[in-house]
């Protein structure tokens, strides 16, 4: 939903630069690469660190790269297969340092198990909230629905974990993610129930 709501805004912020960063000769798929290993970097360094609003304002900060090489790569008239997978799988490493991030901290210095535990769950359900639509797509089905898709999980993620980090109750940020993992989980069967659907729908019209 968030995608869909702010997909043309941030179009258009970013197009001068990515206009830009295309005339200096720069490669969408280096934006990529650049921007997933920011992420990396304040998810896997300054989380772990118990730098959450500095994590925070860096993850998000290099997330935006998600935005810049898309424009990009539509600008140069590659849209092809190999963009979109390049994208996606590194979306996926990018996406598991920062729920790794916030679960080594409240394991360690943070001392929280209980939201430690948290952002395990969200990175795995959140993991196969992805494969779902993915594999689906690969089957030829479409899976794009639910309630929890990826932008929604990392802005409330980014928002909590950052105001957690300027003094905001550790409880707060912990009732995020055990909302997050409900969504997910919600999604999750969304997803099924909408490649079932389809499924189905092909099978009858198949005879089968």
């Amino acid at each position: 939903m968030l995608n869909r709501h702010a997909r043309g805004f941030f179009t258009s912020l970013f197009t001068p630069l990515a206009r830009w960063l295309l005339k200096v000769g720069i490669s969408p798929d280096a934006v990529t690469v650049a921007g997933t290993a920011g992420v990396i970097l304040g998810g896997l360094v300054l989380y772990p660190l118990g730098y959450l609003w500095w994590g925070s304002v860096g993850v998000a900060f290099f997330a935006f790269s998600d935005v810049v090489d898309g424009i990009m790569a539509r600008l140069q008239g590659r849209s092809g297969g190999w963009g979109n997978f390049l994208d996606s799988t590194l979306d996926r490493l990018a996406d598991g340092a920062i729920f790794a991030g916030l679960a080594i901290w409240f394991f360690t210095g943070g001392e929280d198990a209980a939201i430690g535990t948290a952002a395990v769950i969200c990175l795995v359900l959140g993991m196969v909230v992805s494969y779902a639509r993915a594999k689906a797509e690969s089957l030829g089905y479409q899976a794009s629905v639910g309630i929890a898709e990826r932008a929604e999980r990392l802005a409330s993620v980014l928002l909590i974990a950052g105001l957690t980090g300027l003094g905001l109750p550790a409880v707060v940020l912990f009732a995020t993610l055990i909302l997050l993992a409900l969504a997910s989980v919600v999604t999750i069967v969304q997803r099924m129930a909408t490649v079932r659907k389809q499924a189905m729908a092909e099978a009858e019209g198949t005879g089968i």
